[in-house]
């Protein structure tokens, strides 16, 4: 059997024949206790929240609601993730370290507080502190001062400079005198933003819009989902109440959404079931270009992955084209470098290392038996196995380990591992690449920073530094390229490729669609773009 042919077998394998089946003559109505006026609209996501306090959220789904309750001073434009006003009405440099910025008139904390610039200065104040112990202590450090200005305008001073400034301003504001308070991990902080959290538990979070508070923060309001039919004009928006709801297995998100019981899953159904579910006239399946990459992960502290010759021989033992084309049912690009073709840090000039069996096989083949690490996440455990398999073709003795995501991550920041899968699933910024990619920030070694690859380039790190500090977007794109060819030639990591964002959505949520992080902000509504004196 051919690889193309073993995929699509695979791929075959994923389509829920009997399951889909089982359900293909049933209409949501059959399967749903609820009138759709009455029921809210449920997000099927395949893992739990670890945390939904803003101060300390990294991972992505905690992100994606934190960003639904909360607010910062700027949001990210859902197509160009460019930096536009939200809790404030504008800004405008007065020089390279002076901001001055306008808060929105008339905008309150869900408890009925008013926001001051108190609230501003605190937060910032209190991200800054290590005390707090934030994970986006970096990104308030570089303000040295907060100022009061009166009438609801202040003055930002920079500390250091920063080149991402703005974007960091999308950090949430909280009350002034919540801002330094211990961890609160089921999110009861007072938020900003349009929805609040009526109840929260590891698996389930349900949230409230708040009347009025979208068009407070300037947000241009979605037209409510057409009423199915039947159910008359007079429909409230079924966004106004949401349920995120955790569903481990694949195959019951697929249920719930052909069921009726569920409306939204983003970025939650592997490719090879999306052909059977988009065929349901109850169904849609939406996708756009994603910034995001997926990408292997080598340990370079230690042999055999800490050679440059072996990381290459995986690269070209690795046929991304056939596993996009098969597995991802081409919705993806193959990466040539981090960041996708076209971004302004990117390398115009990088094209993918190609496969090459013949030229990866006398590397592997006498290789000692190497370790591919990936989590539990059904669809990402085929691409592993995929993986391991082309790597075995080229003579390489693979063994792939599954863990829940936690456990991974802690394995990585200890150094426990030689091939890993992961996914930077929101690359807003290339400054991301100083966290990732500076030897200041091996984890363990007293940095901050998720340095996991133990990548030790001290000329990169040097350049990850100057391009943090410049606010000349022409210096920055230079020296990213610079940063980007060297890693194309050091290897440190394999970037794979750029998924789609992709959600199945119910008729209820047609309104709805990912933005180019695969955030949710469209439930509410999207930001105004700035214009560009503002920036």
């Amino acid at each position: 059997m051919t690889w193309g042919a073993a995929l699509e077998h695979i791929a075959r394998r994923l389509t829920l024949p009997l399951l889909l089946a089982s359900l293909s003559a049933c209409t949501p109505s059959e399967t749903t206790s609820e009138a759709p006026e009455q029921r809210a609209l449920e997000i099927v996501v395949p893992t739990e929240f670890s945390s939904l306090d803003p101060r300390f959220t990294t991972r992505a789904l905690d992100i994606k609601v934190t960003r639904l309750v909360h607010a910062g001073l700027a949001g990210l434009d859902p197509d160009t993730l460019e930096p536009v006003p939200l809790v404030a009405k504008g800004w405008s440099w007065r020089d390279s370290r002076h901001l001055d910025v306008e808060l929105r008139p008339g905008l309150k904390f869900h408890s009925g507080k008013p926001l001051e610039v108190s609230d501003v200065c605190a937060t910032l104040k209190a991200l800054a502190d290590e005390r707090l112990g934030s994970p986006h202590r970096v990104v308030a450090e570089s303000i040295g001062a907060c100022l009061d200005l009166g009438e609801s305008r202040l003055e930002l001073t920079l500390a250091n400079p920063r080149a991402t400034l703005l974007s960091d301003l999308e950090v949430p504001i909280l009350r002034a005198d919540q801002a330094a308070s211990d961890q609160r991990t089921t999110g009861a902080l007072d938020g900003l933003g349009p929805y609040s959290i009526a109840h929260f538990d590891w698996g389930e979070v349900d949230l409230r819009a708040v009347p009025g508070q979208a068009a407070a923060l300037g947000l241009v309001e979605r037209a409510p989902s057409p009423p199915e039919p039947g159910e008359g004009a007079a429909v409230t928006d079924p966004a106004s109440h949401l349920v995120i709801r955790t569903v481990r297995d694949e195959n019951a998100r697929a249920l719930r959404l052909m069921a009726g019981s569920a409306d939204i899953a983003p970025n939650a159904i592997s490719a090879t079931i999306l052909p059977a579910l988009a065929k349901r006239p109850d169904l849609q399946v939406r996708s756009r270009s994603g910034a995001n990459v997926t990408y292997m992960l080598f340990q370079n502290d230690r042999p055999p992955t800490n050679d440059r010759g072996f990381r290459k021989a995986i690269a070209s033992a690795i046929d991304r084209q056939l596993l996009v084309d098969s597995l991802l049912a081409g919705k993806a690009e193959v990466a040539s470098g981090l960041f996708p073709r076209g971004h302004w840090s990117a390398d115009p000039e990088a094209k993918p290392i190609p496969y090459d069996l013949e030229t990866a096989k006398p590397t592997l083949s006498a290789a000692p038996p190497i370790t591919l690490t990936t989590s539990t996440d059904r669809a990402r455990l085929t691409i592993a196995r995929a993986i391991a398999q082309m790597l075995e073709d080229a003579g390489a003795k693979v063994r792939v380990v599954a863990l829940d995501l936690g456990v991974l991550l802690k394995r990585l920041d200890s150094g426990d591992f030689e091939l890993a899968i992961l996914q930077m699933p929101e690359l807003t910024e290339p400054n991301i690449l100083n966290w990732f990619f500076n030897p200041h920030g091996i984890p363990g070694e007293g940095g901050e920073g998720k340095n996991r690859a133990r990548y030790r380039s001290s000329e990169v790190g040097t350049w990850l530094d100057r391009a943090s500090a410049s606010n000349s977007r022409d210096e920055r794109a230079g020296l990213y390229l610079e940063i980007a060819r060297r890693m194309a030639k050091d290897l440190p990591v394999l970037p794979l490729w750029h998924e789609d964002q992709v959600a199945v959505v119910s008729t209820r949520a047609s309104g709805f669609a990912l933005d180019a992080i695969g955030r949710w902000g469209a439930l509410a509504g999207r930001p105004e773009p700035a214009s560009p004196a503002a920036n």
